[in-house]
């Protein structure tokens, strides 16, 4: 859920609903759609959230993430979240509120030079994971970081 409308790529606000939280208060939802959020230089779309203007603070469903095929480990005092070819994504640290938080980019596409340049790094992307025998990406990040390979691009995606 997402509480500000400027973060979409794309919005549906014929949609309209309530959510419970976990306090039993209710919120009305404003709309669904589809946002981007950069995390470690990496362009991850999250579909089908909720636009609720009255939240405080933007939330992941744990659930949700692993309906879609991600794995989500609660360790100690961190939780990481994993996906089955990327390998990790990202890990938060549990605050003093029990709150897993997660700071990241938001990917804007509202022009169509973005829209192009997004699809080229993510193909490039894919091209250096396939030629380096499907490396993680966090493998491929490290590669890039510590100047390991001569001509591959930068893959660090700017907002």
């Amino acid at each position: 859920m997402c509480n500000n409308e400027e973060m979409f790529v794309s919005l549906d606000k014929t949609f309209t609903h309530s959510v419970k939280l976990g306090n039993n208060s209710q919120m009305m939802v404003a709309g669904k759609g589809n946002v981007k959020i950069i995390l470690n230089g990496i362009i991850y779309g999250v579909s089908n959230v909720y636009l609720v203007p009255e939240l405080k603070n933007n939330l992941l469903s744990v659930g949700q993430l692993q309906q879609k095929g991600l794995t989500i480990l609660f360790k100690g005092e961190n939780c990481t979240i994993y996906h089955s070819t990327k390998g990790e994504i990202i890990q938060a640290k549990m605050s003093t509120n029990r709150m897993f938080t997660i700071t990241s980019e938001v990917q804007h596409c509202e022009k169509k030079e973005e829209n192009c340049l997004q699809a080229s790094t993510e193909e490039l992307t894919k091209l250096w994971h396939q030629r380096y025998g499907h490396l993680s990406f966090k493998g491929l990040r490290t590669l890039q970081e510590k100047k390991m390979v001569t001509g591959m691009p930068e893959f660090k995606a700017e907002v």
